[in-house]
Order: structure tokens, then C-alpha cells, then sequence
């Protein structure tokens, strides 16, 4: 059922499948986009306040946010957003971590000024097995409203 900014409603929780990220994964995300000793060299990471190597920030960020959206909850509402809030890496996610992804609509406002479309406020929190919350950021999407609901 194809879903617009009409039909989410405020404290609804999606959850996502969960992911389980290698040490291969998360050296070949940081060599490519956060090469800091911690996620790249294993006795460095030892000796780092983490005690080993853990994934970047951003690839727990990218990998929650892709599991909600690979869902299709937000296909026909996405219009891209204009950015995120409240971005906290929380816990450091290891390799053989398995982290689960949900997303609560914490707020839904339709547009004054266009009526086609409105605002989705977004709370992602990403947990891992232990059910330890390791990531949490608020995504602002742009989002389609019903045709019918637009011509109002």
C-alpha cells in the first residue's frame, strides 16, 4: 500500500531488518570514507579508548537509514529532505555487531504554503544485539501529500 503524509500518524514505530556488519565491511567504509586509525588498524584501535577496531559513524548511519527506506514505508511519500537533527553516535559498533534499525514519526505537518506536500519528522534509533541504542538522529523529509488531500 503505497503511503503518504496523510496516512503516517505521530508515535508510529517502524522497524527494520537488522544487519550484521564484518570487519571487512567496516575496514572497506572507512578506507574508502573515515580512515581514522580506530576504524583501519587493528593495534592502533587497540590501544584507542575503544580497545578495538569499531565502524565509522557514518556507515551506522547510512546502513540504518537504507534498512528503513529497502522497507518501502516511505516510497511514494519521499521527497528528500533538507537535512538531519540531533545526529549522536551513542556506542561504538564493532565487527560481528548485528544492529536493528526503527524510525517513529514524531511529528507529520502538512505545508501552508504548498499544499501538494508537508514535513515528516523522523526519530532513527539503530540498537545492537545486546539491545544497547549505538546511534539515534531525527531525519527531515519532505513528504507527498494524497492528490485528493492536495486539491483541498
Amino acid at each position: 500500500m503505497e503511503r503518504y503524509l496523510d496516512d503516517f500518524i505521530q508515535g508510529e514505530v517502524i522497524t527494520g531488518p537488522g544487519f550484521t556488519l564484518s570487519e571487512g565491511q567496516v575496514l572497506d567504509f572507512a578506507l574508502t570514507y573515515d580512515p581514522q586509525p580506530f576504524h583501519i588498524d587493528a593495534q592502533a584501535a587497540a590501544e584507542s579508548p575503544y580497545g578495538g577496531v569499531i565502524a565509522s559513524g557514518f556507515q551506522t548511519l547510512s546502513l540504518c537509514f537504507r534498512m528503513i527506506i529497502q522497507s518501502g514505508v516511505f516510497k511514494a511519500v519521499s521527497m528528500g529532505g533538507p537535512g538531519i537533527d540531533e545526529l549522536r553516535f551513542l556506542a561504538p559498533v564493532r565487527p560481528g555487531d548485528t544492529i536493528t534499525p526503527s524510525a517513529e514519526i514524531i511529528e507529520v505537518k502538512p505545508s501552508r504554503s504548498k499544499p501538494d506536500r508537508g514535513v515528516l519528522r523522523i526519530q532513527f534509533r539503530g540498537y545492537n544485539q545486546h539491545r544497547d541504542e549505538v546511534i539515534s538522529f531525527i531525519v527531515i523529509m519532505i513528504g507527498r501529500r494524497r492528490p485528493e488531500q492536495s486539491e483541498k
